[in-house]
């Protein structure tokens, strides 16, 4: 698995992180963990699920190339004039801006900008942008059954500019299970238990961006400036539950030859394209703390 090179956007942006007087210092740890729920204990190691299936993971991973800090900013208003009126193609990126991808885009000088504004743009508006304020290098597979957590280089480096982080930005690479599903209901749809398997990675050429199999959002309140105490650490976490497979039709899984359903197999893609939306919809945490340096 490779990250997407970041640093050559860093610096070559000229707006996103200048050289500049640091007013905090971040010391960031990145943690995910799968945590069974005592009230949906089906004995076992099995999870009650809402679909009235029971699932028990045996081992679980999470891919993670990067974890980028955002600050809210603004696009700018229109340059006059009515714009140019064409319809955005995520396909085919406007100027100005390199990958698009789950509802926004990479601009050149760090930001994220969502479809609508750069639609609005090329219609000659402006509109509400996060511009990268630091990017926490990760590039490690996460145990979830380990509450495995990283203290993760940041790049270009850990000092931060004036200002306030408000937002987390995960990019998920790789989702590896493996465990066992089987039926609660009276009368089953399937009998006894079925055994499953995800190994799904996503990679690229180094020089390029790769779109990731899932993108994690999660808010923060970070200020940095003169009126907090400068050293903050910043411990983000993503706890992951059995509620992630509560919608899987496990029903409309096939297994292989050898019994096991594999869930990267085109027969389940169905089902692996609802774990991964359920997977798009966790949230990540963050617990802030600040000490005098």
């Amino acid at each position: 698995m490779r990250a997407r090179l970041l640093l050559p956007l860093l610096f070559l942006s000229g707006c996103a992180l200048d050289a500049g007087e640091s007013f905090a210092t971040l010391e960031p740890t990145v943690s995910a963990s799968y945590t069974p729920l005592s009230s949906r204990d089906a004995g076992n190691g099995f999870q009650q699920l809402a679909s009235d299936f029971q699932v028990r993971l045996d081992a679980a991973s999470l891919g993670l190339s990067h974890v980028e800090l955002l600050s809210a900013a603004s696009s700018g208003g229109s340059s006059g004039g009515g714009g140019s009126g064409e319809t955005f193609d995520p396909a085919n990126p406007p100027p100005g801006y390199t990958l698009c991808h789950s509802g926004h885009c990479h601009r050149d000088d760090g930001a994220l900008v969502s479809y609508e504004d750069v639609q609005a743009e090329l219609n000659g508006g402006g509109g509400a942008t996060s511009s990268l304020v630091a990017a926490l290098h990760v590039d490690a597979d996460l145990d979830l059954l380990a509450s495995q957590t990283l203290t993760p280089e940041c790049e270009p480096d850990c000092e931060l500019p004036k200002g306030t982080l408000t937002g987390a930005h995960w990019d998920v690479m790789a989702l590896r299970l493996q465990g066992a599903v089987r039926d609660h209901r009276a009368t089953p749809r399937f009998v006894g238990e079925r055994p499953f398997r995800l190994d799904l990675a996503v990679e690229g050429e180094e020089e390029e961006d790769v779109e990731p199999l899932a993108e994690l959002s999660g808010a923060l309140d970070v200020p940095a400036d003169r009126e907090h105490e400068p050293r903050v650490k910043l411990a983000l976490a993503l706890a992951v539950a059995p509620t992630l497979f509560d919608t899987l039709d496990w029903a409309a899984t096939t297994p292989g030859a050898d019994g096991v359903v594999d869930l990267g197999a085109p027969e389940n893609e169905a089902v692996r394209k609802q774990l991964l939306e359920a997977l798009a919809k966790l949230r990540p945490e963050a617990e802030v703390s600040r000490e005098d340096r």
